[in-house]
């Protein structure tokens, strides 16, 4: 079987048993999709970013292989730079989250919360539900509810708080940032090749040049890109939590 017909039976299979029943991996692909094969995915972050470092290399990949991939930013990143008021970070963290994305080539969107004071409620909720009801993903990326970020926390807990409520279900993966420092107890059982985006997750993230992207790097995400390589039996990689049970939150394995 050739690489290209068994990447389109794997899609076949996702399409008949869920994308639940498949392994990340088989689904990021390399090889180029059909149009009918086209899968959309959506990735929350609680900042302009989380999205790119957390899993920008899973992101191109994606997107590379003629997915519709977005980054829904929960907020514009307004009290991220020292010395900036609110309106002046959130104007420049925009312009590079636009950036980033051009270089991931992904769509993206904020949701307008504010950058350390986010909130989660039934506002809120309904706010994160409307937006998954409009883009219809199949599959969502977001980040891990143990995390010492608040608006990482409420990025996540909004992601699935609204997978219940929608009509259109889609599978859960929650990624990593700063393991240790940020994001904690962290077992992955899911994992993405990137040795071949690596470099461009590098320019997405240096896209940030407000955020001290060396720095990003410095606190943990190359060594992790590194170490989950190790784990995959692959150069880098990005490790994934998946939320089993998609209309059940204590389904995490």
């Amino acid at each position: 079987m050739t690489n290209k017909s068994s990447r389109r039976s794997f899609i076949q299979k996702a399409s008949a048993l869920g994308l639940s029943a498949l392994p990340l991996s088989a689904l990021a692909g390399t090889e180029p999709v059909q149009k009918k094969e086209r899968l959309k995915v959506v990735c929350v972050g609680g900042h302009p970013d989380d999205p790119e470092s957390g899993c920008g290399g899973t992101l191109a990949k994606f997107s590379a292989a003629g997915h519709d991939v977005k980054v829904l930013y929960l907020t514009k990143g307004e009290g991220g730079i020292p010395g900036k008021t609110a309106n002046q970070a959130a104007k420049i963290r925009t312009k590079e989250a636009e950036e980033a994305c051009k270089v991931l080539k992904v769509r993206h969107e904020f949701l307008g919360q504010i950058d350390g004071e986010t909130m989660v409620n039934n506002e809120w909720i309904q706010k994160m539900t409307e937006f998954m009801e409009q883009e219809k993903p199949d599959l969502v990326f977001t980040q891990w509810p143990i995390d010492t970020h608040r608006d990482h926390q409420a990025a996540s807990i909004l992601t699935i708080q609204a997978s219940l409520r929608v009509k259109k279900k889609f599978q859960i993966y929650f990624y990593e940032v700063c393991a240790g420092s940020q994001t904690m107890t962290f077992h992955p059982g899911e994992y993405v090749d990137i040795s071949n985006e690596q470099e461009t997750k590098r320019k997405a993230l240096f896209c940030h040049v407000s955020q001290d992207p060396e720095g990003i790097y410095a606190c943990g995400h190359e060594a992790m890109e590194k170490f989950r390589g190790m784990e995959a039996g692959v150069q880098a990689a990005e490790a994934f939590v998946k939320l089993n049970g998609r209309n059940n939150p204590s389904g995490i394995l």
